[in-house]
């Protein structure tokens, strides 16, 4: 086994310690590193570590033994010369046992490359920060009630991960912060690969969980996008948002159970993602929220649920009990959507005493052969306009001017995504003017005048569109 060694307070050292598993550097290094070979030289190599430092461990199976897990405490890496651990290839080395590694009060680490097999969870406590979990494969040990990476650190990132192949309750991903309502601040959740959530329950098996309900009221600012996830069936929450101010853009969700629902919490924004053959749409309760640009198509279930209350709003000081239930859709903006070919288009709820109030529903393309396009329970001061309405399904109870029927002309593109044709309707017909919606969900500018539906009329090619496996995950570019 050769000896590790280490580059420091260079900018080859930098570029080093950026880049990505058996990525090309873009600075020349002195001295490339060597590699450790045990679990022994790692922690050594851990306890040393300086800024710039790139540990690399050598390809292999490593089981930690219990009670002696890789501790990585007080260390400080910077913005530009983060600490990194990686694998030697990508998922070339293996850590199971009941732990693999431990954090405390260290800032500007970097996990890289491993795959993930222990019987506990992964976890990133409040007292660290900049901590990036990076091209790494998850599968622990699938134990009841066992949650997979818990993230309590501010300024974290999640991104090119697979977590996939659990069976029992328990999530793969939850985001919560420090005390019993606080959240992590600006964790970044991007291109990660969810599959294969197999929990047959109704409830707990969500892969991404922002929040949790006594957190309900905190300001999380974190951005998930760019997520894939497949054959995720163990919660109708595919992405659970149970804290405030976040932004959920550019996800797919196929052939799975869940969707997108904001459960708890105010001013989140959804917009821009692919919702297509699976169950679950997107379901709504809190306020303020702003819900543009997505596609949801070929669900089985509700593709858009506006929802009704428990409770009127959650409010500091609530008991716990209020602060479990539903928060009633209040001030939610939801424009330039398209649904087709769903079970359930749009659709509201009467199983609680408050009803949704001050929402605008405008310039969405509502398409379906079966049931009602509109089936709204009560609502209070709704604005309708603009929507375009069409096929067998019945309109529904749609105010008389909330919408008009005629044929939007969609036709699939290569991506299977139906898009409005160039002598379509839907072309500059949107109502709105004011909405903060400069590009559509191809990621191709609005204009002036906007389209109705998600996608603008453009005979230039996609910057967008829907996500695949070979665009995620620990391989993807």
């Amino acid at each position: 086994m050769q000896r590790r060694t280490f580059l420091r307070g260079t900018a080859a050292g930098a570029a080093l310690a950026a880049a990505p598993v058996g990525g090309l550097l873009t600075a020349t290094a002195t001295a490339a590193p060597a590699t450790v070979g045990s679990l022994d030289e790692l922690r050594a190599a851990i306890d040393r570590a300086r800024p710039g430092d790139r540990i690399v461990v050598a390809d292999g199976t490593y089981t930690v033994p219990t009670g002696r897990p890789l501790a990585v405490r007080n260390k400080r890496g910077t913005a530009h010369a983060p600490i990194t651990v990686t694998a030697q290839t990508r998922g070339g080395v293996v850590l199971d046992g009941e732990q693999s590694f431990v954090f405390e009060a260290s800032r500007h680490i970097t996990l890289s490359g491993f795959s993930f097999r222990q019987s506990s969870t992964l976890d990133i406590p409040p007292d660290c920060a900049h901590i990036r979990l990076t091209r790494n494969d998850f599968q622990l040990a699938d134990i009841e009630g066992l949650h997979w990476l818990m993230v309590r650190a501010d300024d974290s990132k999640v991104d090119h991960n697979h977590f996939h192949g659990k069976s029992t309750l328990g999530i793969y991903l939850g985001i919560e912060g420090a005390g019993e309502s606080g959240m992590a601040q600006r964790v970044h959740v991007y291109r990660n690969y969810f599959s294969d959530h197999t929990f047959t329950g109704s409830n707990g098996g969500e892969p991404i969980r922002l929040g949790v309900s006594p957190r309900a009221l905190s300001s999380a600012h974190a951005v998930v996008e760019y997520n894939l996830f497949e054959r995720c069936n163990g919660d109708p929450e595919a992405i659970s948002v149970k804290s405030s101010d976040n932004t959920i853009r550019c996800n797919t969700i196929r052939d799975s159970f869940g969707g997108i629902v904001l459960r708890h919490g105010n001013r989140t924004r959804v917009e821009a993602n692919h919702l297509v053959a699976g169950t679950e749409g997107v379901r709504i309760y809190g306020n303020d929220h702003v819900v543009v640009n997505n596609y949801l198509a070929g669900l089985s279930g509700r593709a858009l649920v506006i929802g009704s209350g428990s409770e009127r709003d959650h409010v500091p000081g609530e008991t716990p009990e209020a602060r479990r239930g539903n928060d009633a859709a209040d001030r939610v903006l939801i424009a330039y959507n398209t649904l087709v070919n769903n079970q359930g288009t749009l659709s509201g709820e009467s199983q609680r005493p408050h009803e949704p109030r001050d929402v605008t529903v405008a310039d969405n393309l509502l398409v379906a052969d079966t049931g009602q396009l509109v089936a709204m329970a009560n609502t209070v001061r709704f604005t309708w306009s603009g929507n375009l309405l069409w096929g067998a399904a019945a309109d529904g109870n749609i105010p008389a001017g909330g919408g008009t029927r005629t044929d939007p002309k969609l036709v699939a593109g290569p991506d299977g995504i139906l898009r409005p044709a160039a002598d379509s309707p839907a072309i500059d017909a949107g109502t709105l003017r004011w909405p903060p919606v400069t590009h559509d969900i191809d990621g191709q500018p609005r204009g002036r005048f906007r389209d109705v539906g998600a996608d603008e009329y453009s005979r230039r090619p996609s910057r967008r569109r829907p996500l695949t496996p070979a665009d995620v995950g620990p391989q993807a570019v």
